[in-house]
């Protein structure tokens, strides 16, 4: 049998994403516990905002095509969701929408359908990004992904990852880490 195959990726392009470094940490935790860990940057596959005009007059842009396969080819996910204004990145809502576009002869949602996935979240505010997390899950959850329960937001995430990326506490560490093996877990038990 092979290995599960996760997809990990921050909600966010910014080169020093908070988000960015705690999925880092979640993919260390699902490849420790034996997954295939595929870690992408959104920043690599810009795309326009969805429009479905667009859509109908140009096709699906070359990169939501690129970022689609990556989706078809895993069975799971790890996001790490930045929260902008109590909700969801319209960079990562763009992903989610220009992704969930059929095509010919393709089911309605195949890049999401049967995912298993967990969620997680840093911020520099108090809650650590918490709401935003609330609108990934039920999105994920309306278009067929399986968002497992156990969710993890970082507060004060300015001062909470050290030099080398890695967060000062070690519990949440080993918290974050277990995210990513929980998803290696699950997909295995399901295999």
């Amino acid at each position: 049998m092979s290995q599960p195959r996760i997809l990990a990726f921050a909600g966010s392009a910014r080169r020093e994403s908070y988000n960015k470094k705690l999925i880092r940490i979640a993919a260390r935790g699902a490849e420790e516990a034996g997954a295939e860990v595929t870690l992408l940057d959104l920043a690599d596959f810009p795309m326009p905002l969805y429009d479905g005009d667009l859509e109908e007059a140009e096709g699906i842009p070359e990169n939501a095509l690129a970022l689609k396969e990556l989706f078809l080819a895993h069975q799971g996910l790890l996001l790490a969701c930045p929260e902008y204004n109590s909700s969801i990145t319209p960079l990562l809502k763009n992903t989610l929408d220009w992704v969930s576009r059929p095509a010919p002869g393709e089911g309605a949602l195949a890049a999401y359908q049967g995912k298993v996935c967990s969620l997680m979240s840093a911020s520099p505010g108090a809650l650590g990004g918490l709401r935003g997390l609330v609108h990934v899950r039920m999105i994920l959850g309306n278009i067929g992904v399986m968002v497992l329960p156990k969710q993890y937001a970082i507060s004060q995430a300015n001062a909470a990852f050290a030099a080398d990326g890695s967060l000062v506490d070690g519990k949440q560490q080993e918290t974050v880490e277990s995210l990513g093996k929980k998803v290696a877990e699950v997909l295995s038990k399901l295999r």
